[in-house]
C-alpha cells in the first residue's frame, strides 16, 4: 500500500476563531495520550442520550460530503441496533478525495480526538465493536501507536484497523462497508444501506473522522458552544482545504459563513485574479467569478447549485476552466469503480468530449452530447461517481459558455499550442507541442 497525497505543512484559523480541531503547530510530534488527556480527553461519559440530545441540538452535519446530520444517523442505528442485536460503528478515514487532506491530517497529528469520537459513537448506539477504516499508511501508523497507549478499558469498544488501498471510491459507505466484510473497497447497490445492514450484517454507522473528531468538544462544551460560531443552518466550524492559485495548499480551521473573499484575502489571493473555483473536491462542479460573491456554508453554497462537500476547494486564477474540467473528467473515467455499465461507459464519453473540446477538436455536436450526458446520466450507477462528473461536465458548461466557445474555435490563448494535463488541477502543468 502506497502513501497517499502528503499533509499539507501549513494549518491556519480564521481570524478570531479559536481552533477546535487544528490545535497542532507544523513540526509539533502527533499528539499522544497523555497530551491529549490533558487537554481533557477521554472525559467519562455519564449519559449517552444525554450527548445524543447535544448532537441534536448542535445541528452537526456530516463532513465528508454529504453534510446529513449526524444525529439522525446516531439515532438510527441506534434504533437499530437495539432490534439486531448489536451495531458497529466505522470511522471512515480513507478519504479518497484528491483534492482533501483534511482526514488524513487528523489521524496523523490527532488520532486520540478520532479515538475519542469514535468511543463515544459507539456508545450512543450501544456498539460493541468500531473500526477505523484508512488507504493512508502513516495515518495508520499513528492510529496504531494511539491504541497502544490506552487502556483497554478507555475506549469501552473493541477497535479494528482496517487498511484498504486508496481510490476516489474506496471512501464510499458501503465500499468501507465491503471492505470491512473481507471484499473490495468498491460500492454495492443500495439499499440495503449500512445502517440497515453493514459490518457483519449488523446495522452501521459510517462517519467521517472530523464529524466524529466534533463528538468531544460537544460532550465537554455543549451544543450552545459548538453553535457559537457559524450560521443557523450550518453551525460550528470545519476544515478546509484550499489548494490552486499557484500557491502550496494550506488546511483551514473556518467558521461556517466566512465570505469567500475574506478566505481568498487570508490565503494571500487577490480577487481580481480569480476566475473560479473547483468546489466541494471534485465532487461539486465549477463556478465562475460569483464565486467571489458566496460564504462558505451549505444553504449559501446549494443556492448557488454548488456544495461544500468535504471542505475542499480550488481556486482556479492561470488555469483554464475546460483544461480543468477535461483533467477532473479524465480522473473520474480513470477512477471509477468498473462495476456499473452507465458510470463506466458515461465517465469515459464525457471525458472523451471533454478532451476534446479542450484541445480544441470538438464539435457544436460533442458539446450538445456532454450536455445531454450531464443530466441523462445523473442518479445511475450505485455510488457517487457518475454523479460528480455530471456536476462537472453541466457546471462547466453553465458558468462558463464563453471559455467552451473559444475552445471550439480553438482560440483559447490559455491552451494554445497544448492544453493542461493533470490528475489534480491545483498541481498542473501545461504541456506544450513542438
Amino acid at each position: 500500500m502506497k502513501t497517499t497525497q502528503s499533509t499539507p505543512t501549513t494549518t491556519a484559523t480564521a481570524p478570531g476563531c479559536e481552533p477546535r480541531l487544528l490545535t497542532r503547530q507544523p513540526g509539533d510530534a502527533p499528539e499522544d495520550a497523555e497530551a491529549y488527556l490533558r487537554l481533557g480527553g477521554y472525559q467519562p461519559l455519564a449519559d449517552a442520550n444525554a450527548l445524543l440530545s447535544e448532537v441534536e441540538s448542535s445541528g452537526l452535519v456530516g463532513r465528508g460530503g454529504a453534510a446529513f446530520p449526524l444525529a439522525v444517523k446516531l439515532r438510527t442505528v441506534r434504533d437499530n441496533g437495539r432490534a439486531a442485536g448489536g451495531a458497529v460503528v466505522v470511522a471512515n478515514g480513507e478519504e479518497g478525495e484528491p483534492a482533501s487532506v483534511k482526514d488524513r491530517w487528523l489521524l496523523r497529528n490527532r488520532p486520540h480526538v478520532v479515538l475519542d469520537g469514535l468511543r463515544l459513537a459507539a456508545a450512543i448506539v450501544g456498539a460493541r465493536r468500531a473500526c477505523v477504516y484508512v488507504s493512508d499508511t502513516e495515518s495508520a501508523h499513528s492510529v496504531d501507536t494511539a491504541l497502544g497507549e490506552l487502556d483497554p478499558d478507555t475506549l469501552g469498544v473493541a477497535v479494528r484497523m482496517v487498511t484498504v488501498q486508496p481510490g476516489y471510491v474506496a471512501g464510499e459507505e458501503t465500499a468501507a462497508v465491503r471492505a470491512i466484510n473481507g471484499g473490495p473497497a468498491k460500492p454495492t447497490d443500495k439499499p440495503p444501506r449500512p445502517f440497515e445492514v453493514g459490518v457483519g450484517d449488523r446495522p452501521t454507522l459510517v462517519s467521517n473522522v472530523e464529524t466524529l473528531a466534533n463528538l468531544p468538544y460537544l460532550q465537554c462544551h455543549g451544543a450552545a458552544a459548538f453553535r457559537s460560531k457559524g450560521t443557523s443552518l450550518s453551525p460550528g466550524t470545519f476544515l478546509a482545504t484550499i489548494t490552486g492559485a499557484g500557491r502550496p495548499p494550506v488546511l483551514y480551521e473556518l467558521p461556517h459563513g466566512l465570505p469567500f473573499a475574506e478566505l481568498l484575502a487570508l490565503h494571500g489571493v487577490s480577487a481580481d485574479q480569480v476566475r473560479g473555483a473547483l468546489m466541494g473536491g471534485y465532487f461539486a462542479g465549477l463556478l465562475n467569478r460569483s464565486v467571489l460573491e458566496t460564504s462558505l456554508d451549505h444553504e449559501t453554497m446549494r443556492r448557488h447549485g454548488t456544495g461544500l462537500g468535504c471542505g475542499a476547494i480550488s481556486v482556479i486564477t492561470d488555469d483554464c476552466p475546460v483544461a480543468v474540467a477535461a483533467s477532473v473528467l479524465a480522473y473520474f473515467d480513470r477512477e471509477n469503480a468498473g462495476q456499473c455499465g452507465s458510470c463506466f461507459n458515461g465517465t469515459a464519453a464525457m471525458a472523451a468530449a471533454a478532451g476534446a473540446l479542450r484541445d480544441g477538436a470538438a464539435t457544436a455536436e460533442d458539446v450538445d452530447r456532454l450536455r445531454r450526458w450531464s443530466v441523462l446520466l445523473r442518479g445511475r450507477g450505485a455510488c457517487a461517481t457518475l454523479d460528480a462528473a455530471t456536476n462537472v461536465a453541466a457546471s462547466l458548461l453553465a458558468q462558463f459558455p464563453g471559455e467552451v466557445a473559444t475552445h471550439l474555435d480553438a482560440t483559447c490563448p490559455d491552451c494554445a499550442g497544448g492544453g493542461l494535463r493533470a490528475d489534480r488541477p491545483y498541481e498542473a502543468e501545461t504541456v506544450r507541442h513542438a
